[in-house]
């Protein structure tokens, strides 16, 4: 079973290119026939597949009171035996103590009470000015009239990049100011190309010259189309690899409510889909059993208005990594269509749409196209969690080939409709592009918001004059290892880095720990952490430190952010 630590414990003796293990005791575990969630979502070590199944009868209301007993899980088409349940309501987190002065952390319960974690995220990439005004608008009222207490929700931003307006709160006043503050962004929206400017000429030979003027205009405007829909591309993707570093640490489900008039891409490996429920599960399930991950459709193939066959080549191995990360993360996106009701919809707005819905099953969501009142899909993404399950197993298939792999789950109860991802790619971290890994830890030390797929505490003292340590403390659950003979091998970076005011970078220290650990040794680290220490060059000046953690196995990251040299 994965243990966390409830606060900080400080050691005597760090590592620093030798490993120091605390020596105090940890309270035993009496074993249990199933385990209850783990905090973190899948550690690749142990290959544990999470599934969140929300449970709801023909009404909408939560189906409550279900046993593991009660469920049937199948992976393409073989049974597997839960090995994790947690019903509605079970997996709220403890109350963290209050950290000492010098002490930072990055996990989830010093920036969240603990309630259902709900992300409110306004799409500025993908959606034209004036729906951003309305979508706005209703959600300022929707914190005024709709919201309810006991709800914990964050206010994000997708420019040109993710943007933070409000972290997580239970207070609809301070919702409201943060939709009151953020003003409509300019999109990467538009698929047309500018109107080419017509001449009108006259005389001999003007034809073929005619001709070859708008052939040149027609391939500049088909490169100008290609570089909108890559920007779009790139910056989406992006924003779903921060989601996932940034969430993936807070226990449970997570409901991301995405506003915006569409994706320009697909998760799914099957384009004809909808929001699954079991009344039409089984018809998916068909068509989805005889895909394989390489004789599918490609990923992004749910947008062909959007994407060229070149652009879906170079993108779909990214969108196969994202759409792990987010199962990593159990993230649940609810993608809510910020045009509002339609009463002409064109191919564009049917096929914006059809991919809002793939990616909504691909995740476990729900899709809320065609509707005025915005707020409705937000008040249903928060209802869910009441209803929600999670369930887990160790699948029987141990060949991790990248094949897309379905699942299905069923209840016996008579009328419950269920709805949870359909699949997830058995993708190998070992085999994963290293430019993707050290590109997510880039985007993390420059992100505005502690990833948190690596938990940990640190402690930031001045040693001597221009000189600062870092203590980490890490989660032993947090990171995965491989076996190594007798024991464990783990592979991990620590860095620090150190901005002055204005932003730039002023020193940076990394330090790489490759190693294989008896058995004992790695036990004790899973039960006490692992600590580690840097010494950075810190001068004089109100400085700020981003302190990361990355596994170099999977790419999950931890970060936060210390002031020092002050």
């Amino acid at each position: 079973m994965f243990r966390h630590q409830t606060g900080p414990r400080w050691l005597s003796l760090f590592l620093c290119f030798s490993l120091a293990v605390v020596s105090s005791p940890s309270p035993a575990q009496s074993p249990q026939e199933l385990e209850q969630a783990p905090t973190l979502s899948i550690r690749v070590s142990s290959r544990l597949v999470l599934v969140d199944v929300v449970v709801t009868d023909k009404h909408g209301q939560p189906v409550l009171g279900l046993k593991p007993t009660d469920f049937t899980v199948t992976e393409k088409g073989k049974p597997q035996r839960i090995a994790v349940f947690t019903a509605p309501g079970e997996a709220a987190a403890p109350a963290a103590p209050s950290l000492p002065a010098g002490v930072y952390s990055n996990r989830a319960a010093y920036r969240s009470p603990g309630g259902p974690p709900t992300v409110i995220l306004l799409d500025a990439v993908n959606t034209p000015l004036e729906n951003q005004t309305e979508a706005r608008t209703q959600m300022m009222k929707f914190a005024v009239e709709n919201f309810k207490p006991g709800n914990e929700v964050a206010v994000l931003a997708l420019t040109n990049e993710l943007r933070i307006l409000q972290d997580f709160t239970t207070d609809p006043s301070v919702l409201q100011q943060a939709f009151q503050r953020y003003g409509a962004q300019k999109p990467g929206h538009t698929d047309e190309p500018a109107e080419a400017m017509r001449v009108e000429v006259t005389g001999p030979g003007v034809g073929v010259a005619a001709a070859r003027v708008t052939s040149s205009l027609e391939a500049f405007q088909k490169e100008e189309l290609t570089n909108v829909v890559d920007h779009r591309v790139e910056i989406t993707l992006a924003a779903l690899r921060g989601l996932s570093r940034i969430l993936g640490g807070i226990p449970g489900r997570k409901n991301v409510i995405w506003l915006s008039a569409g994706f320009p891409f697909s998760l799914l490996p099957n384009q004809q889909v909808q929001a699954p429920v079991e009344s039409e599960f089984e018809a998916t399930q068909a068509r989805m059993s005889k895909c394989e991950n390489y004789g599918c459709p490609d990923p992004v193939s749910g947008a062909e208005h959007s994407m060229n066959p070149g652009q879906q080549r170079v993108y779909t191995n990214q969108i196969r990594s994202v759409s792990a990360q987010l199962t990593g993360a159990q993230i649940a996106i609810y993608p809510v269509d910020v045009r509002g009701l339609e009463t002409a919809v064109d191919s564009s707005s049917s096929s914006s749409q059809q991919t809002m819905k793939e990616i909504a099953a691909e995740t476990g969501g729900a899709a809320f196209i065609n509707r005025n009142d915005i707020h409705t899909g937000v008040e249903r993404a928060m209802a869910d969690h009441a209803a929600s399950y999670t369930i887990g197993y160790y699948p029987g298939n141990k060949n991790w080939d990248g094949n897309y792999r379905t699942i299905s789950v069923k209840v016996n109860r008579e009328g419950a409709e269920l709805r949870y991802r359909r699949g997830y790619f058995a993708l190998d971290p070992a085999k994963e592009n290293e430019k993707l890994f050290e590109q997510d830890l880039s985007d993390a030390i420059q992100d505005r918001i502690p990833a948190t797929q690596i938990v940990f505490d640190a402690r930031v003292s001045a040693i001597e004059k221009g000189k600062t340590r870092v203590e980490f403390l890490v989660d032993g659950d947090s990171f995965s290892v491989d076996d190594a003979g007798q024991g464990k091998h783990l592979n991990l970076n620590f860095e620090v880095a150190v901005f002055a005011p204005d932003g730039k970078q002023i020193s940076n220290r990394l330090m790489k720990v490759d190693k294989a650990l008896p058995l004992e040794t790695y036990q004790q680290i899973v039960k006490q952490g692992l600590a580690v220490h840097l010494d950075v060059d810190t001068p004089p000046g109100k400085n700020l430190a981003w302190l990361a953690v990355r596994d170099n196995r999977n790419g999950y990251v931890g970060t936060l952010q210390a002031p020092v040299g002050q």
